[in-house]
């Protein structure tokens, strides 16, 4: 009975432990559980610190990367828009400047249609006219020394009986007179120095602004003043200013 007890105890005892085991098996399913739980939380906020951290720094890499080329951009535009007013202001140089040199203007004469011509009576005198000649153009032009003027009437058909102004002798140095663009060559002309009677047929002046290098279909008639007398005049060689002019006519014959 003894044996029989001792085996049934030792039966019990055995499906004790075993219940035991089972229960001890399940608590241990219990923490593996939670701690895969653990491992995917775990794993999950680093994917999610990993996700911002990616977006943050992709998000500061494009915005870092938009405003520095906007900024290089700006600067780039800057600097050609800087670099474009100095080709302007060049440009404007190379367009307005021409070849003013004194040099330019011997080798080239001037254009009829470079220059604008005008004639005037010069202030405080009754028999002085200044022959004014425009530079019209862009660049240096070369006229000869003293225009090629005659004095005549009007409606004469035959110019070979005019009467020329006597001009300065002893003429050297340059080739020709250099008219700078926007500047004037001036010559004046007194048709009756001494003021005696002269010829009353005389109402007319023909002016050829450049007698060596014109054509005389390049030459302007201009109408002296009424009641005009004209005894042995004389003709200055050009000048910059009205009182050079007059001067270098005084000296003329």
């Amino acid at each position: 009975m003894r044996t029989l007890r001792t085996r049934k105890n030792t039966a019990a005892l055995g499906v004790a432990t075993a219940v035991l085991a089972l229960a001890l098996t399940a608590c241990n399913g219990d923490d593996g559980t939670q701690s895969a739980g653990t491992a995917d939380t775990g794993a999950s906020a680093a994917a999610s610190t990993g996700s911002e951290g990616t977006s943050k720094t992709e998000g500061a890499s494009k915005g870092t990367g938009s405003e520095g080329a906007s900024k290089t951009a700006g600067s780039a535009q800057n600097t050609g828009s800087s670099s474009g007013k100095t080709d302007s202001s060049g440009g404007s140089a190379a367009s307005s400047g021409g070849n003013t040199s004194d040099s330019y203007a011997y080798k080239h004469p001037c254009k009829i249609g470079d220059l604008s011509i005008r004639v005037y009576p010069r202030e405080g005198s009754d028999t002085q006219q200044v022959i004014e000649v425009n530079n019209t153009g862009a660049n240096s032009c070369g006229l000869s020394y003293f225009p090629q003027v005659s004095l005549g009437a009007e409606n004469a058909s035959d110019h070979s009986g005019d009467i020329k102004p006597a001009v300065p002798g002893g003429l050297g140095g340059a080739p020709a007179y250099a008219v700078k663009p926007k500047t004037a060559a001036i010559a004046v002309l007194d048709f009756n120095p001494s003021g005696e009677n002269g010829v009353t047929w005389v109402n007319e002046m023909s002016v050829l602004v450049d007698g060596e290098n014109m054509s005389n279909a390049d030459t302007q008639n201009f109408p002296l003043p009424p009641g005009s007398k004209v005894d042995s005049p004389k003709l200055g060689l050009y000048q910059s200013t009205i009182a050079e002019a007059v001067s270098s006519m005084e000296s003329a014959g």
